[in-house]
């Protein structure tokens, strides 16, 4: 009987997060911001190569990773705009696993260099950690200047100084050229990992992006 029950959850979970899969793909299928399919798409998969080594939940892992843009505050496209509640109910989720689940979803996002982001279990720690190790690197300049762009902002300024915000409506309001954002977002990320998997992962990607800024001041100068 245990196993039977066992299999029937499993098959139930996997028609869930097929039907989750289809949902998010559709709905951010044309969002330019960094923030598209492909980014969840890559989260979800890091998330669950991580839970590899660190444990937790596969199913709470992974519809976390699927659902965490989808009440973004960068990203909302209108105020009836569907919710990860929302959806989590549709698809017959138990309320304990949507309370989880929401949890996760909450604890994900930086919010700025002052505000720390503690993540209270290992699947929040999970998806935490893979969200951000696709915001550095080689990718994650890539998203950096994808996002600028879909804000309309500068490449680099000058004469604008890098600002490490100290609350959370400060970082919301900001601005700065994408080159600022390096400084106050992406440099920070390495050492606010919470699993040994993903700072594993994120010392060539670090490097990779100090690399990137040291040519690209070196062309901003003339002087390669």
């Amino acid at each position: 009987m245990e196993y039977e029950y066992g299999l029937k959850k499993e098959i139930q979970q996997t028609k869930i997060i097929f039907k989750t899969e289809e949902f998010v793909q559709n709905y951010f299928k044309t969002e330019g911001s960094g923030h598209d399919w492909w980014h969840i798409f890559r989260v979800r998969n890091m998330a669950l190569e991580l839970r590899k080594s660190e444990g937790g939940d596969p199913f709470i892992i992974e519809m976390a990773a699927l659902l965490h843009d989808l009440d973004d505050w960068k990203l909302k496209k209108e105020d009836d705009a569907p919710n990860s509640r929302q959806w989590l109910k549709k698809v017959a989720v138990p309320k304990g696993i949507i309370e989880l689940i929401e949890e996760i979803i909450n604890e994900v996002s930086f919010k700025g260099a002052g505000i720390e982001t503690p993540s209270t279990t290992i699947e929040a720690k999970i998806v935490q950690d893979a969200d951000r190790l696709d915001a550095i690197g080689a990718i994650g300049i890539a998203r950096a200047f994808a996002y600028g762009g879909n804000k309309g902002r500068l490449i680099y300024d000058p004469n604008v100084k890098s600002q490490l915000h100290q609350n959370f409506d400060a970082y919301k309001k900001g601005d700065s050229p994408t080159i600022h954002h390096f400084y106050e977002k992406l440099f920070l990320l390495k050492d606010r990992l919470n699993t040994v998997s993903a700072k594993n992962i994120a010392k060539k990607r670090h490097r990779f992006m100090e690399m990137y800024i040291e040519q690209f001041f070196n062309e901003w100068e003339n002087k390669s």
